[in-house]
């Protein structure tokens, strides 16, 4: 299954981690934005923008690592948009915070995570043996 991971670049390093770990574990990335240094023009922004699009469009569940910038809201409406498989990941429990929420994390297309990576990994793994599975009958 293919996989797009959104968060803020404050986050950078732990989107690798949890990048290179769904990677090992059969799963393929479909754009890592990580990559993208010294952007100094709006023409670069329009690019990284594009390939950003695609890539959620062609990804079956989307990661959004908390805290998220306002990127990661854009890529979140364009997975739910398109009808795709949220992961919400917050490790502070943030997205349930009455006053800070936002009503489109309660959706039954989110699955929030709380706790660990490994917690999270865990939880995209499971949820996706039963998509597979599901699919094959």
């Amino acid at each position: 299954m293919k996989f797009y991971l959104a968060s803020s670049l404050k986050n950078i390093e732990l989107v690798r981690y949890v990048s290179k770990i769904l990677i090992e574990k059969g799963f393929i990335n479909t754009y890592d934005w990580t990559t993208n240094e010294n952007v100094a023009t709006l023409e670069e922004l329009k690019v990284i923008g594009q390939e950003e699009k695609e890539a959620v469009m062609k990804a079956d569940f989307v990661v959004v690592l908390f805290p998220a910038g306002k990127g990661s809201h854009i890529e979140l409406g364009l997975a739910l948009g398109s009808g795709k498989k949220v992961y919400l990941y917050s490790p502070n429990k943030e997205v349930d915070n009455f006053e800070t929420t936002s009503t489109f994390y309660h959706l039954p297309e989110i699955e929030k995570c709380f706790g660990t990576i490994e917690d999270l990994v865990a939880s995209i793994e499971s949820k996706s043996k039963k998509i597979c599975n599901s699919s094959m009958l």
